[in-house]
């Protein structure tokens, strides 16, 4: 385990086995120490836990019903099955959690070889991401009336799964890149046009939040060296988000939130602001965050067969790989956070898998991200 001390001295240096002295007790007039212990392992995705979390894209990514089409009808021909309409991003219950359903298997796949799925997740991908299917799904984008069809959520998860693609050192990870990579074009452009007319964030906790979909769509701009979309994002979350201050997060969660929409805008503002800007923009954001005093407890879902009550199972996934992210990147400032990350991945871990499909659909590539940054705490 790992002991992180933050302690002003001024007459002795206490030992993290010592001391049990609350985050702000004062041990004198004199002298005030913070100690946070890590008493939570972080949660590392092994094998075991890669097997069990592979059977939710196994299962979901060729299941078409039930479905959420999500689409606006023109006539009364415009009426297709799933299948039909989106044969590529058919199942797990709607288009975005399709993407991040093959996200989910591509991970995996990549990480784990010896996955006990993985000819059966091969197969999968490759019959259904092809060239003509790609084909179809691009040409559904162009349509008059879905020209904005799953602006921006869906939009960000084929970003980030076209990355996961690209950086697949496999001859089969990067001929499914390159069939995909025309439909990711559109979608770059898509966000190029959509982001300078927007006038105004979307400060929400689900899929329309403007601070998540850039951060996805920022790192892809990173890392395919797209020059226009990184810079369209930086100018527009500079511009939402520059002068924010004492952002309210104990008003979270609403009842629907899987996004927190404080931690999702200092997500996006972690990656866009050079280091000295970014602490001091994050200290009056979020005012105590570098001493661990967020004031956040780990969402409770009442009912799983719900599909928006267990959108919280999401929260506590999306905060834990915020967190582990902003450690990750400045360790020194912000590891006092790691006990709240931890506490929200091993909370929410347990209730994934044979989860009712309500949240089994999705929930698997949360927590997979999640576990995904932790890997990059030291």
């Amino acid at each position: 385990m790992k002991c992180f001390f933050y302690v002003i001295v001024l007459l002795a240096v206490v030992s993290c086995k010592e001391s049990k002295q609350s985050l702000d007790e004062t041990i004198d007039s004199r002298t005030q120490e913070f100690v946070v212990v890590d008493k939570i392992p972080t949660p590392q995705l092994n094998l075991q836990q890669a097997n069990n979390l592979a059977q939710l894209p196994l299962h979901c990514i060729e299941v078409e019903y039930p479905n959420k089409m999500g689409h606006v009808t023109a006539s009364p021909d415009d009426q297709k099955r799933p299948t039909v309409q989106h044969p590529v991003f058919y199942g797990c219950f709607d288009w975005h959690s399709a993407v991040h359903g093959y996200w989910s298997a591509v991970t995996l796949l990549k990480q784990f070889p010896e996955l006990e799925a993985r000819e059966e997740l091969l197969s999968k991908i490759k019959r259904n991401l092809t060239i003509k299917n790609i084909a179809v799904e691009i040409a559904y984008l162009n349509t008059e009336n879905n020209k904005t069809f799953e602006r921006t959520y869906g939009w960000a998860w084929l970003l980030k799964l076209q990355q996961e693609l690209d950086t697949w050192d496999n001859p089969q990870g990067q001929e499914f890149a390159q069939i995909l990579q025309p439909l990711t074009d559109v979608v770059v452009e898509r966000y190029t046009t959509y982001l300078p007319k927007l006038n105004y964030a979307i400060r929400v906790g689900e899929h329309s939040n403007t601070a998540f979909g850039m951060a996805f769509a920022w790192d892809y701009a990173s890392h395919a060296n797209k020059a226009t979309l990184r810079n369209t994002i930086e100018s527009k979350a500079k511009e939402f988000y520059a002068t924010d201050q004492a952002c309210p997060i104990s008003w979270e969660p609403s009842g629907y939130d899987f996004l927190s929409p404080c931690l999702e805008e200092l997500d996006i503002m972690r990656r866009i602001l050079p280091a000295a800007d970014f602490h001091k923009w994050a200290t009056a954001f979020l005012p105590g965050i570098q001493k661990a005093q967020l004031d956040i407890e780990i969402g409770l879902v009442s009912d799983r067969s719900d599909g928006k009550l267990v959108h919280i199972d999401g929260l506590n996934l999306s905060r834990a790989w915020v967190l582990y992210g902003l450690i990750s990147q400045y360790p020194q400032e912000y590891a006092s956070l790691q006990e709240t990350a931890d506490a929200h991945l091993t909370n929410t871990l347990p209730n994934l898998v044979a989860d009712d499909y309500a949240g089994g659909h999705w929930l698997g590539s949360f927590a997979i991200y999640a576990l995904q940054n932790a890997e990059n705490v030291k």
